[in-house]
């Protein structure tokens, strides 16, 4: 619901699955979250039963910007991007910048380090993968205005062709 449906923060969704999945889903739902409350079910209700037409220009905006990012941060020294096939974000792989130095001296040995100087440097704010599972990478939402995403993948360039 929240990015379809511009229900950004509302953590509210569902699953269409086969029973033996659904069960397992319900099974560790239940164990982790409340239930959503009624504001958000009802508003659920009426993104779904209303109109759709918003849906291909919200699809053809995120490929769009998808396709922005990775390809501005495979064009960013030390960094490989992957082309997601889904979801709001990319995991770049930040392990080529691991070892390397920032013009004040500090050794990059981890993604947690490689994203606090990034957002020291540069001002640029995402999250290291391996809170994800996914590290030596970071991760960036791609859920933003064109412009704040070309500015910030402009500074990560920057900030990845400043260290030595």
């Amino acid at each position: 619901m929240s990015k379809s449906y511009a229900m950004t923060g509302w953590r509210i969704g569902y699953a269409a699955a086969p029973d033996v999945l659904i069960k397992a889903l319900d099974l560790l739902h239940g164990q982790q979250t409340s239930g959503a409350c009624t504001i958000a079910q009802w508003a659920s209700v009426q993104a779904l039963t209303g109109p759709q037409d918003h849906l291909p220009v919200f699809r053809k905006a995120f490929e769009e910007r998808r396709n922005l990012v990775v390809s501005m941060l495979n064009q960013a020294k030390y960094i490989k991007c992957p082309n997601p096939e889904g979801a709001f974000y990319v995991y770049p792989d930040c392990s080529a910048a691991l070892g390397k130095k920032t013009q004040k001296g500090k050794v990059l040995n981890t993604d947690e380090e490689f994203i606090g100087e990034l957002l020291e440097q540069e001002g640029v704010a995402v999250v290291h993968g391996t809170a994800f599972g996914q590290g030596p990478n970071f991760r960036i939402s791609y859920a933003a205005s064109t412009k704040q995403l070309e500015d910030a993948c402009q500074r990560i360039q920057k900030f990845t062709a400043s260290l030595i």
